[in-house]
């Protein structure tokens, strides 16, 4: 149990030895589940944690209730990192109702049968308050990031704003590393494809009584707000945080990747700004994604296989339109040793996303990179660096 205020308290738990967060996430430094306990007359839980940890969890709050009993389980979010110990809390604790939007009610026989839930649940709308004694939340719904069941709360009493997935990362509860890097990639991946709602979410956010966030994974946000919330102000609305290049490419003998390698050179001689190389066979797609929503501009290589992308390719561009990814620049370079078709299929994937530019200066490579290529390579590099 870690004090967030003096009434307020962290009864998380963290995960070390999952391989991958919703099946397809690697999370090499672990993840969080975070749960918070409200110490009032009347005791809130504010959200379960995954089944994995959930005998974890129990003893934790066992041990912080010291005898007592809660009085309410807010429940935020649906999605089983989440709700998946609410069975066993709610028969241990019989007295306990749930407190949910009318969407996450419904939700709950999905996972849970035979719980009785309408005789002890509370529904909540947005604005709609609750007076634990000291302490009054205000429920803030959250349609869409990134379920449609999701609310945030308020402790607008200790200024404390539990942010559901909103502000959570890849991340473990006491994790040392900087924020921006695993929490751009679990938002970008994530809650991408919803910018619109965030940004709606936001808007009602804006102005409120909160100095403290507590997200649902990774670290309480104590410090320095403003960088966080302008981080989500950019992510959500599609604008690149830096000036640079992302050089994506997907090989398969090693020729489309030295051209690759080429042009990022060229394109850092050129001052492209931060160049970003990724071989999209051996990194993980996750990573490509949050690096493409980082920075200002792509560059596109890939062989062609079976007449079409070399997959990996076709699996990242899948990504990005999934997320709703927008408003890039980007290069293309193909490679083909009979019929070069990538840069084709590359082009009509972008069209299907919303204002992305292809500059002019596509490039064809025939199996590996020839001097006579390095003039069409360096107006690709010109055009992007310029773009």
């Amino acid at each position: 149990m870690l004090p967030v205020t003096p009434h307020v308290k962290f009864i998380g738990v963290d995960d070390d030895n999952l391989d991958l967060f919703e099946g397809q996430y690697p999370v090499p430094n672990g993840i969080s589940y975070n749960s918070y306990l409200i110490d009032d007359e009347n005791i809130a839980v504010v959200d379960a944690v995954d089944i994995r940890r959930c005998s974890e969890w129990l003893a934790l709050l066992d041990s912080t209730l010291d005898g007592r009993h809660p009085a309410y389980l807010i429940v935020q979010h649906m999605e089983p990192d989440h709700s998946g110990s609410i069975r066993a809390v709610l028969e241990k604790y019989p007295e306990m109702k749930v407190v949910a939007t009318a969407k996450a009610i419904a939700m709950l026989d999905n996972f849970f049968d035979g719980m009785g839930f309408s005789e002890r649940s509370i529904s909540v709308k947005d604005g709609d308050t609750l007076s634990l004694g000291h302490t009054t939340l205000r429920f803030i719904t959250a349609p869409m990031v990134h379920w449609p069941e999701v609310m945030m709360t308020l402790d607008e009493t200790d200024g404390v704003l539990f942010s559901a997935d909103a502000f959570g990362t890849f991340a473990t509860s006491n994790a040392t590393e900087g924020w921006d890097n695993e929490a751009r990639r679990y938002y970008c991946n994530i809650v991408g494809k919803y910018g619109s709602c965030v940004q709606a979410v936001m808007k009602k956010l804006t102005g409120l009584p909160f100095g403290i966030i507590a997200p649902l994974h990774g670290p309480i946000l104590k410090e320095n707000l403003a960088h966080y919330w302008n981080l989500y102000d950019k992510w959500s609305r599609y604008i690149p945080e830096t000036e640079g290049v992302l050089v994506a490419y997907a090989s398969i003998y090693g020729g489309t990747a030295e051209a690759a390698r080429r042009l990022a050179d060229m394109l850092r001689s050129r001052g492209a700004g931060d160049v970003v190389l990724i071989d999209l066979c051996r990194h993980d797609v996750s990573y490509a994604v949050a690096e493409a929503f980082r920075l200002s501009r792509l560059a596109l290589c890939s062989v062609t296989y079976d007449g079409a992308m070399f997959p990996a390719m076709h699996n990242f561009l899948h990504h990005l339109a999934a997320k709703n990814f927008s408003g890039r620049h980007v290069g293309i370079l193909e490679n083909g040793s009979w019929a070069p078709t990538a840069g084709k299929l590359m082009c009509n994937a972008l069209a299907e996303m919303k204002d992305m530019t292809v500059v002019d200066s596509t490039v064809t490579i025939r199996s590996r990179l020839h001097d006579s290529d390095l003039a069409s390579l360096s107006s690709l590099a010109q055009a992007l660096a310029e773009a």
